[in-house]
């Protein structure tokens, strides 16, 4: 049993929430977001509160269902309110990041530059080797990071490469001189 969906999940002032034909449609002051979601979670917005129900007790699928379905509906209301960002800071010498158009243009160490084009929904921004990816659906902002931080990742022995801002890089030593 989910203990996270038990509770009833408060919409907050000045977003609307609307079901239609298995579509969830979350509409706040800082964009909109929609969902398919399966007949298996019943869902009712009533009263201030989104309340999410497994349609059959018994059925494992749509108990695994409920927990997620009420976690992807708390991102989603908290992401029209407040965007979700998340900062990728680039380390190394000669390693260089700008956004150019609808493209972030990555000098990374190969022969050639990288051009990672930016999806529809995210605001990039890159400023001294710091990149900031902003949007209002927690899933994109996270997959776009990982795909950009899987460009380079940092490497033990000096650092170098793309790490989030609250990673911790596990140095190595290194060769010792005989």
């Amino acid at each position: 049993m989910s203990r996270i969906a038990k509770q009833p999940i408060p919409i907050p002032a000045g977003t609307e929430v609307k079901l239609d034909a298995g579509v969830l449609t979350v509409t706040g002051p800082k964009g909109t977001l929609t969902r398919e979601v399966k007949p298996d979670v019943i869902i009712l917005i009533d009263g201030g509160y989104v309340t999410l129900k497994p349609k059959n007790d018994s059925d494992i699928f749509s108990r695994a269902l409920w927990g997620t379905y009420a976690s992807h509906v708390k991102n989603m209301l908290a992401g029209v309110n407040t965007p979700y960002a998340k900062k990728l800071i680039l380390e190394g010498v000669g390693f260089k990041s700008e956004v150019k158009g609808t493209d972030l243009n990555l000098a990374l160490g190969f022969s050639h530059g990288v051009v990672v084009p930016i999806p529809t929904g995210l605001t990039v921004t890159a400023e001294k080797n710091n990149i900031t990816i902003t949007g209002v659906d927690k899933e994109m902002v996270g997959q776009f990071a990982a795909k950009v931080r899987a460009m380079k990742k940092p490497e033990p022995y000096k650092g170098k490469g793309f790490r989030y801002d609250t990673e911790v890089i596990r140095r190595k030593q290194g060769k010792k001189a005989a």
